[in-house]
């Protein structure tokens, strides 16, 4: 088979409202008839698929439809030779295939579909008639037919469909492959959902495998006693954590570089929709040279307003978080000491599990909505679409950091209650994280099932009980259309179905961290639940969800800086609680004992700062790589100079003549 014969899969979902009742007007162009002609003019497959309530239009792109949109969209792509180039159409043969032989990630695909359906537009001087059902409208010159379609509603929603023999394959290789504990697919894992799911997949994989380590030393400092020596084993322990928690993340950086260097992937923003540089959308059609010239025309304008932007967007910043800080304050602080105090005052341990369950389903319910306000405070902020993402981050992690940790904080620093704190410790982990994998799991089924259900019923509804047969849900595209969409909690717009993933990871790796002393074995009850947390996420993103859309994100953002916060913070915690745990005890008089803690925490804070330095982030084959792909440019950039050098000396010859 040629190279460039790919197997086009429809990839790509189109839903319409039902057509209820239809004009009868030849002069009028049926609007599903024309949306459909303009799809294959457009070079696109189209398979149409009734439903139920909706009407679907499948979509494949042949490699030459794809490739073209990707030059009209000045996609820039890994070339043979090392470099990154803008792709060009007619010189496919130069650009390097990925691992399974295709020409463009699912994150280029995905783009150069809504390039192609999105860029339909009227290019005729006069409107043109449209008829839907009962509906007439117009369709007016150089308007996007599928904009005027969701405008008048007919258009319901445009999503990517699941390839069934990929999803099959990766069941196997990877949700349903439990003999491998930690072992998955990450390169299928790209290429099928794009860099951002692979990252957040690929750091969990890891951060599993090393948690093996300080869950081995939690197990054996919980079982041997160490008889005398026991007053030095957990300082030990913490020092251990503390030394394994710098060197995993500068690890983790240097992974993330290896990844993104296999993967082809050299940008750090992103190539996905909405990312822009100094006010202009990297994937739009204009050329960088075009909008140069317009900034330069207007430059002292231009210098004014991108300033009180700046400022403007600042003042509102710290607004915002003023906002929420006060908002913790005097709201979730005093419900949160309520409940850590009745906690403690309650004797029976049934009502005390009880109390927990309901106390997470109401925070899950009160976060969602501080979630929700914040995601609105910042869409007052002048900041691009990854920064304001990334705000948000910070925002909701200091709401949830304080729902999760201030009751147990008041249990290890005011109440000195060690066994009160290691049962909240077991019940936090064990509770929370079974809510959270019964939410992830049975939310999603129980929504497909009601809109499955509300589809028949309105389907019987509208035959007026005169089908004989069974109604059943028969198309797989309007099974994937039923289903939910991954997105995140607090809502879909800046962020995905990742968030919550990402947050449950830190919100563990506080709680681990931060009260390892108090409690060691916590690390062991971490590594079982990662194990199970891969493969259910893995079945929800493969059988629960839609495909999700892809988003380009080369590392895991904001949620490194938590992680680093969160050691700062464990070392602070940790120091506390061995000053109360040996003054308890009467080992330590509290003043020697507390000198000792505090040089401790002294030589803790160097091993962070300064180890974190002692590992380099990026390993010497991705910077030789970066050095030789530098190298390549620099000659071809001093080949296209003397080429237009020479181009221009033609010139002056012309005109001296």
């Amino acid at each position: 088979m040629n190279e460039l014969d790919e197997q086009p899969v429809f990839e790509i979902a189109l839903v319409l409202s039902k057509e209820e009742e239809k004009i009868e007007d030849e002069d009028i162009h049926d609007a599903w008839k024309v949306l459909v002609d303009e799809l294959k003019k457009a070079g696109l497959l189209v398979e149409t698929v009734p439903g139920l309530g909706h009407g679907f239009i499948k979509l494949a792109a042949p490699l030459e439809a794809l490739g073209k949109a990707a030059a009209e969209l000045q996609i820039r792509k890994r070339t043979n030779i090392g470099m990154d180039l803008t792709f060009e159409w007619d010189q496919v043969k130069a650009f390097a295939r990925l691992a399974d032989g295709s020409l463009f990630s699912w994150c280029e695909r995905h783009h150069c579909y809504r390039h192609l359906i999105y860029g339909i537009v009227n290019r005729s001087k006069l409107a043109i008639p449209l008829k839907y059902g009962s509906k007439k409208f117009y369709w007016e010159p150089w308007e996007p037919l599928l904009r005027k379609l969701e405008t008048d509603g007919i258009l319901k929603q445009v999503f990517p469909l699941h390839d069934e023999q990929k999803k099959k394959a990766m069941l196997r290789s990877w949700a349903l492959n439990f003999w491998d504990f930690t072992s998955q697919p990450i390169d299928d894992i790209y290429l099928y959902f794009g860099t951002k799911i692979a990252i957040y997949f690929a750091f969990l994989g890891m951060y599993t495998r090393w948690l093996l380590f300080p869950a081995a030393l939690g197990i054996v400092l919980h079982i041997v006693d160490f008889g005398s020596l026991q007053f030095l084993a957990l300082p030990l322990f913490f020092t251990s954590i503390i030394t394994w928690a710098v060197f995993f993340f500068q690890f983790w950086k240097r992974k993330n570089y290896a990844l993104l260097t296999r993967w082809n992937i050299s940008y750090t923003v992103g190539t996905g929709p909405g990312y822009k540089i100094f006010g202009m959308d990297l994937n739009s059609r204009h050329h960088p040279l075009e909008f140069a010239k317009k900034l330069e025309t207007d430059n002292a304008k231009a210098k004014e307003a991108y300033q009180r932007d700046e400022w403007l967007g600042r003042l509102k910043r710290i607004r915002n978080d003023a906002v929420i800080i006060l908002s913790i304050i005097c709201l979730q602080m005093p419900f949160e000491l309520l409940y850590a105090h009745l906690y403690e005052v309650i004797e029976s341990d049934i009502i005390k599990f009880a109390l927990t369950a309901i106390y997470l389903l109401l925070i899950q319910y009160f976060t969602r909505i501080g979630g929700k306000i914040s995601a609105d405070l910042i869409k007052n902020e002048n900041i691009e679409n990854e920064y304001r993402a990334d705000s948000l981050i910070y925002k909701l992690f200091g709401l949830y950091f304080m729902q999760t940790y201030i009751g147990v904080f008041y249990h290890a620093l005011l109440h000195r209650n060690i066994m009160t704190l290691r049962k909240v410790l077991i019940q936090r982990l064990i509770v929370s994280e079974v809510f959270e994998n019964l939410l992830e799991n049975s939310l999603p089924y129980l929504k497909y099932s009601f809109k499955k259900f509300g589809a028949i019923r309105l389907e019987k509804k509208h035959n007026n009980g005169s089908s004989t047969g069974k109604i059943k849900v028969t198309s797989r595209v309007e099974k994937e259309y039923l289903k939910s969409v991954y997105s995140a909690s607090i809502g879909g717009e800046l962020e995905d179905g990742l968030f919550d993933d990402f947050l449950e990871l830190a919100l563990q790796f506080g709680m681990i961290m931060m009260f390892a002393s108090a409690f060691p074995l916590t690390f062991a009850f971490a590594v079982v639940n990662n194990i199970m947390e891969i493969r259910t996420d893995a079945l929800k993103l493969l059988v629960m969800h839609k495909r999700p859309v892809p988003r380009a994100a080369a590392t895991i953002g904001a949620w490194l800086n938590i992680f680093q916060f969160l050691i700062v913070m464990s070392i602070c915690t940790n120091c506390a609680l061995l000053v109360c745990l040996y003054d308890a005890e009467g080992k330590w008089r509290l003043e020697p004992g507390l000198a000792a803690i505090l040089i401790i925490e002294h030589i803790l804070l160097l091993i962070k700062f300064g180890f974190s330095r002692f590992v380099p982030e990026e390993p010497a084959w991705v910077r030789a790589s970066r050095v030789k792909n530098a190298t390549h440019a620099q000659n071809v950039s001093r080949e296209l100079l003397r080429t237009i050098s020479g181009v221009e000396k033609t010139i002056n010859l012309v005109d001296g003549t």
